[in-house]
């Protein structure tokens, strides 16, 4: 049986049993990661203990096949775990999202690699989808060397996902498509990190810039890029039946739409018990922060149904949407973001002078709504994007 909870004083959707199930494990963890939120704030990466108890209730592997030791929860229920803990510490979520997004790689690749990964070593696996680098072809292999940016959650990984150019004697090899990519994955040892995450937001991620130098890496342990854009092949451990590429965005997303809603709550609790200078009331009291509230709470009720909706059409429809459900799935994900953004920005000005100190939650969701609408999954582009398609050209990633 699902039940109905309240949110900001609307009803919100029923919430199935696995999700309240989750949502409890999340529970167990909140005084930790409130606890440690300022230190990985200023340390510019998430404490081991905080990694390490999401690691232990199975949250860093919550949308990886049980046949791998993850725990294949609905696309749903993912999203909404990662909803709270953006209330609670958006560098958390956002490196527990890339451990969703890269775990779904675990469908392409073949069974022993992906039981290795996921199963064998406890560590997160992480790394970008951008192919910075590039892979020359060897027998058996690649040999594999590069830069890349963004390595969120660095600190605690095991195995790195490195995206490559795939080379034939320095030649760049060409597809019908393109220039082909692989994802590439290598052991911590193989990885250099470089100190570079110096951000105004998301500074508890880590997401510093990482270097591989002639690595070589087993066929076994990449993935055609090109894959990515359809459902991976049917097989028994498969996770999801939908592409990488279209179910990724939902991490991000989730992210976003969290830290609106902390937002929106922590000025609630602060318009209570605050009185302007010279103002003869709180700002509870203001009609026009009423009015502008109100606005704020139903973008956000709205931006939720919108997203759970996409959600549900991603999982039916995985295996056969094609470019009309990518298109959804990039446009839901600009829609949220935009709608995050503007929500936080309103409630940032509302406060006042109030919001420009670093004690305050609405100057760090002002800083890391910011910098986690520049991830490309949600950039103003797929407007762009989707719209040549919406009017009979091609879906593009870019142009």
């Amino acid at each position: 049986m699902n039940s109905v909870s309240l949110e900001g004083g609307l009803p919100r959707a029923a919430v199935s049993k696995e999700t309240q199930e989750w949502l409890g494990r999340i529970e167990k963890i909140t005084p930790l990661i409130a606890d440690r939120r300022a230190q990985a704030d200023h340390a510019r990466v998430t404490s081991r203990a905080v990694m390490e108890t999401l690691r232990d209730l199975g949250v860093t592997r919550m949308w990886v096949s049980r046949e791998f030791g993850g725990g294949q929860v609905s696309l749903e229920t993912g999203s909404a775990v990662i909803q709270a803990l953006a209330r609670l510490d958006a560098s958390v979520a956002w490196q527990i999202g890339v451990q969703g997004a890269i775990g779904r790689l675990a469908d392409y690749l073949p069974e022993p690699t992906s039981r290795k990964l996921f199963k064998d070593h406890p560590g997160l696996v992480i790394g970008g989808v951008n192919p910075t680098g590039r892979a020359e072809a060897v027998d058996g292999g690649y040999l594999l060397s590069g830069t890349w940016g963004f390595a969120s959650g660095s600190a605690h990984a095991d195995w790195f996902v490195c995206a490559a150019l795939v080379t034939d004697g320095g030649r760049v090899r060409q597809s019908a498509k393109g220039p082909e990519t692989r994802m590439l994955f290598v052991p911590r040892s193989d990885v250099e990190i470089q100190d570079t995450w110096y951000t105004i937001g998301l500074r508890g991620t880590g997401s510093n810039d990482y270097k591989v130098l002639d690595s070589f890496v087993p066929d076994d342990f990449t993935v055609r890029g090109a894959d990515m854009l359809r459902p991976p092949a049917e097989r028994q451990s498969r996770a999801y039946a939908a592409s990488y590429y279209d179910f990724g965005p939902f991490t991000s997303t989730s992210t976003a739409l969290g830290i609106a809603q902390d937002a929106l709550e922590s000025f609630k609790t602060l318009a209570e018990g605050k009185t302007p200078a010279a103002a003869g009331t709180t700002l509870a009291r203001s009609h026009t922060v009423q009015e502008k509230l109100a606005r704020a709470e139903m973008r956000l009720y709205t931006a939720r149904l919108l997203l759970a909706d996409s959600a549900k059409k991603t999982i039916e429809y995985g295996e056969t949407g094609g470019d009309a459900l990518s298109a959804l799935v990039r446009l839901t994900a600009a829609t949220v973001a935009e709608s995050a953004v503007e929500t936080v920005d309103t409630l940032y000005r509302l406060a006042g002078a109030s919001s420009i100190y670093t004690t305050s939650r609405l100057e760090r969701c002002f800083r890391d709504v910011h910098t986690a609408v520049k991830h490309i999954t949600l950039s103003s582009t797929h407007f762009e994007m989707a719209g040549q398609y919406l009017t009979g050209g091609e879906l593009q990633m870019r142009r």
